[in-house]
């Protein structure tokens, strides 16, 4: 896997910036200050907001559909109401060694291993998609399969969970299963479950798996008020165990860093203390990202690509949203500093991509290029962010962004968001769409166990590498998934062994949903997520 995320080079108005808000802070002149409640009211302009293009709303509604689809297809356990013909029950027995049910949760990608740290992260965006777009999936009525999608995974969670310091990670061994090419549902190999403790400790697992039960907290907290409590408690022990045994996970378990290498804790620290204080509205978690740690782990000024493994440009973006809206509390004048300064770092991001080439590195088809391994999911997650906060901008009626001498308004980011979408969607060099089942020219040749074995087949681990060499194209659809995407030069090359542009990913998915979600109305007033 790809390490960390790089900074993003400082947008050329930063020290700007900066220096408005320490004078803002200043001018404050009190020990305690309210932090922006109204910011539309320190603006004077009138707002000219453009209206998105006609017919945007039924292409978008088919995508989300469609792409909902893939968490069915990488479901482990006793499958219900299964609507995937081509799946059955598999990892019936995971967790039994343990004396846990971990049977549940879902495959990462085209094998069969659950790893806890992308499984958990897939959670959390899944779950801010629902709290940020809940009511858009509710009118195309996908609203309760994401919601089921999203307990499928933590139910998996709280499982995985049974004591105050111990987490499973993972379920399976990526070694023996890279040796195999078998259907899930088939696979007959010993899938031990590995655990972080205070021995073996796990600060970015820890930390991801505390924000996603937080995040998922809020989805649940109206309709199962006991459940959600169970997530949130779950999410705090959890919290206090990443934040006290402080390690990389991949390096208390050295086996998994060919696989899901973490490059650090510091961003889901402060990730999981987001969450926790949105769930909570404890004060101690703004303390936490701001005065306690901001200095040494948010890195103001240095923006950096939202990925399963960085997590810093969504924490300043859902930081924002309490800058733009308040959280109705008194909190102190370095609190409020801090948290502006999130809020210029994530606009450094947006400004990145809003400015052209060589700014913001695109290929001729306009696709976001970050790196040739999983391209997409760095050019979906950050059209994500894109819309989300250019909704922020839209509902507190901040009319422009301030970007290296130009003035941008909400409408611009959603346009950035609408031409990652459509690229993926099939308007590229290619004219292919890299969500599969969407349009008439998407992948054949996924890089997808499943997906590629005939449903009839009797094939155990080590015979079944005729089908991931095999020229017909898969025999089953793996609906809704997500590949890795093109190069940097806008090609593809459709085959199952070339698994750094065609295998999918559960949190590719979980960030095309959330982006589908954005857009499938033309405009969206922000809620509170409580």
């Amino acid at each position: 896997m790809e390490a960390k995320s790089k900074p993003i080079a400082d947008s050329s108005e930063w020290h700007w910036w900066l220096l408005v808000a320490f004078i803002a802070v200043l001018v404050a002149g009190a020990a305690s200050i309210t932090i922006w409640r109204n910011y539309h009211q320190l603006q004077n302009k009138v707002l000219h907001l453009r209206t998105p293009p006609d017919g945007v709303m039924q292409k978008y509604s088919d995508a989300l559909r469609i792409s909902t689809q893939f968490f069915d297809v990488q479901r482990s356990g006793r499958l219900e109401n299964n609507h995937i013909e081509w799946r059955g029950d598999s990892g019936l027995q995971d967790g039994k060694e343990e004396h846990l049910d971990l049977s549940k949760g879902l495959y990462d990608a085209g094998d069969l291993i659950k790893f806890g740290f992308p499984m958990a992260f897939t959670a959390t965006v899944l779950a801010w998609s629902i709290l940020e777009y809940g009511q858009h999936m509710e009118e195309v009525k996908e609203l309760k399969h994401a919601q089921e999608s999203l307990k499928w995974i933590t139910d998996y969670l709280i499982n995985a969970h049974p004591s105050d310091n111990v987490l499973y990670i993972q379920v399976g061994d990526p070694d023996v299963d890279h040796k195999c090419w078998e259907r899930p549902e088939a696979t007959t190999e010993k899938r031990p479950a590995i655990q972080v403790n205070i021995s073996h400790p796990g600060s970015d697992v820890a930390a991801e798996t505390a924000a996603a039960m937080a995040a998922s907290s809020l989805v649940f907290k109206n309709q199962d008020a006991r459940y959600s409590k169970s997530l949130l408690d779950h999410a705090q022990k959890l919290f206090q165990f990443a934040d006290s045994y402080r390690a990389v996970y991949s390096e208390s378990i050295p086996g998994i860093q060919d696989y899901y290498n973490s490059s650090g804790y510091s961003d889901e620290l402060l990730w999981a203390a987001t969450w926790l204080y949105h769930a909570t509205g404890d004060g101690y978690y703004i303390s936490y990202v701001t005065v306690m740690h901001g200095d040494a782990f948010a890195d103001w000024g240095n923006p950096t690509w939202f990925s399963w493994d960085n997590k810093l440009a969504g924490t300043q973006v859902l930081l924002s949203r309490l800058n733009f809206f308040g959280l109705g509390k008194e909190i102190s004048m370095v609190e409020n500093l801090n948290l502006q300064m999130y809020r210029r770092t994530a606009e450094a991001l947006m400004c990145r991509v809003l400015l052209p080439p060589p700014k913001n590195q695109k290929t001729k088809g306009g696709l976001i290029w970050v790196t040739e391994w999983d391209t997409l999911q760095y050019s979906i997650a950050t059209a994500f962010l894109a819309v989300v906060f250019s909704n922020y901008m839209f509902t507190s009626k901040t009319p422009y962004l301030y970007c290296n001498g130009k003035l941008y308004e909400s409408m611009d980011l959603r346009e950035v968001a609408i031409s990652q979408a459509d690229y993926v969607l099939g308007n590229n060099p290619m004219n292919m769409s890299y969500l599969v089942g969407f349009g008439r020219n998407y992948p054949q040749y996924v890089h997808h166990r499943g997906a590629s074995i005939p449903i009839n087949t009797n094939t155990s681990c080590e015979d079944g590498f005729k089908w991931l060499n095999s020229r017909k194209p898969n025999p089953n659809l793996a609906i809704g998934a997500v590949v890795g995407g093109p190069f940097l030069n806008d090609t593809y090359i459709d085959s199952r062994n070339n698994s750094r542009q065609a295998e999918p990913t559960t949190y590719n998915s979980a960030f095309f949903v959330g982006l589908m979600s954005g857009l499938v109305t033309s405009t969206h007033v922000v809620r509170s997520f409580t």
